[in-house]
């Protein structure tokens, strides 16, 4: 560990609202770490659609917080703020972030850090906490899912997707994913799913109901929004859970409220990053708690679709418009 810090990083700078080419390399000065923070040196940085929608002008980041995009990083401990505990310097963590990831430095609540797991690189870290956090706290706090329940999960391939199926799975529950290819339906079959659906030629709605013998979904997770919200309250079963994380076709729809008060099921979402650091240290700490040393014993995976150096984020923010991933697509920083 160096024993002076640089007063100034690279950082990635959203230039104006638009496509992936706003994205430049710019100079900032490095974050200095507030009371309860620690400063991380950046090794990776998690690409996520959040970012996208950030880049285009669509998710301001919270009052307060970095216009730096990166919802997640991993790297070693470099500076500690006042009355910080938990980490020491020279630790190798990986946080969930407000802001601030594309960079060489970022300053986060220490409650928000997670130990690297034994075995996993720092790419592979650095996809991990923005998945499992989400993954945690709505299928698993929101949408109480329970052992022998079935789930669906849309986007199965996506980096919410490939976790959402292995938590379940662990935890007991028949999961059901969409997917958009055959190679995409095969990765998420390979992770434990019962069936994956190609949803550009299957219907989801008819293979779970026929799976489940017309029962239904107890529980949907989706990102996909518009008219996939009718289709999923058709998918669900008596008493079924329908949870948003993100809304891709659209977050505006019209909706038969009908079926849903007849099904007395329950829609509800969330979003993570505007929350109190509080609230995610608790999220942060209840996760790692159920879900966290399966990562370093192996029963889990952090898919890593592909990495790209820090200067070429406008190239990673362009494979992930494409949708042609698999898992989780990294930025690599530094020796972290």
């Amino acid at each position: 560990m160096p024993t002076t810090l640089p007063k100034t990083m690279t950082a990635i700078e959203i230039t104006e609202p638009g496509g992936p080419e706003v994205l430049r390399p710019v100079e900032r000065p490095v974050p200095v770490p507030a009371e309860g923070e620690v400063l991380i040196r950046i090794a990776a940085a998690g690409v996520n659609r959040a970012d996208c929608l950030q880049r285009q002008g669509g998710y301001p980041p919270p009052k307060g917080a970095s216009d730096i995009p990166g919802l997640e990083c991993a790297g070693h401990i470099v500076a500690h703020g006042p009355g910080t505990s938990g980490f020491a310097l020279g630790d190798p963590v990986c946080a969930l972030l407000t802001g601030g990831g594309y960079a060489e430095y970022a300053a986060v609540p220490a409650g928000q850090c997670l130990p690297v797991p034994a075995g996993l690189s720092m790419a592979e870290a650095a996809g991990a906490p923005e998945t499992f956090c989400t993954v945690w706290h709505n299928v698993f706090e929101r949408g109480a899912l329970k052992p022998g329940e079935n789930f669906l999960c849309h986007g199965g391939s996506s980096g919410i997707g490939t976790t959402a199926i292995q938590l379940a799975r662990a935890a007991g529950a028949r999961v059901f994913t969409t997917a958009g290819s055959a190679e995409k339906c095969a990765a998420c079959t390979d992770l434990g799913a019962a069936r994956a659906i190609n949803y550009r030629e299957e219907d989801f709605v008819e293979i779970v109901k026929a799976e489940t013998g017309g029962y239904g979904a107890n529980l949907i997770l989706d990102m996909v929004g518009g008219d996939y919200v009718q289709r999923n309250i058709s998918a669900l079963a008596a008493e079924g859970r329908l949870v948003y994380i993100a809304f891709l076709g659209g977050a505006k729809t019209e909706v038969n409220l009908g079926p849903l008060m007849m099904k007395r099921a329950t829609l509800t979402g969330s979003t993570l990053r505007a929350r109190p650091a509080a609230e995610k240290g608790r999220i942060v700490a209840a996760m790692r708690g159920r879900f966290w040393p399966g990562l370093a014993d192996g029963q889990f995976k952090v898919l890593v679709h592909r990495t790209f150096p820090l200067a070429e984020a406008a190239k990673a923010h362009a494979l992930m418009e494409t949708s042609a991933h698999i898992g989780k697509i990294v930025l690599t920083v530094g020796k972290g």
